[in-house]
């Protein structure tokens, strides 16, 4: 289980430049934000939840390596794009996954399509970043207040 953070300690790098300027992987709502409760009883979101139509396309906020695209219990069909300096975007949840592990991918590249692979009632991207494998708020670095 990934430990979470609010921030990444002494990041630096290419992608830490990118901090406040990433665009929504996807176009939706967020309706779970890091840090809350998924519901009664169960643990916190290491990520967000962005509800969207099931098909949209989900796009890699960051330039990188895709290192995994495959289906992992409870991510569903899960894509993981290494941005380098130590950090990672996840993309969980996807209906179909339109990338390969080792594939470079271009920010804004079609990566995946969102669905509900994860045991989510609803269809909709599970979307996390981490720094040196601790997970923590994309948010602010997302511009989602």
């Amino acid at each position: 289980v990934p430990k979470i953070a609010a921030e990444p300690a002494r990041a630096s790098g290419a992608f830490s430049r990118l901090r406040g300027k990433l665009a929504l992987p996807v176009r939706g709502t967020v309706a779970g934000r890091f840090g809350a409760r998924r519901g009664e009883g169960q643990p916190v979101w290491k990520g967000l939840f962005i509800r969207a139509a099931e098909g949209a396309e989900v796009r890699a906020v960051a330039a990188g390596v895709v290192v995994f695209a495959d289906w992992l219990r409870g991510y569903g069909n899960l894509v993981i794009i290494d941005h380098d300096d130590d950090f990672l975007s996840v993309y969980g949840n996807n209906q179909t996954l339109l990338a390969d592990a080792g594939q470079k991918v271009v920010a804004g590249a079609a990566v995946a399509t969102v669905g509900s692979s994860g045991g989510q009632p609803e269809s909709g991207l599970y979307f996390e970043l981490r720094h040196r494998g601790q997970a923590f708020d994309p948010g602010g670095w997302l511009g989602v207040k």
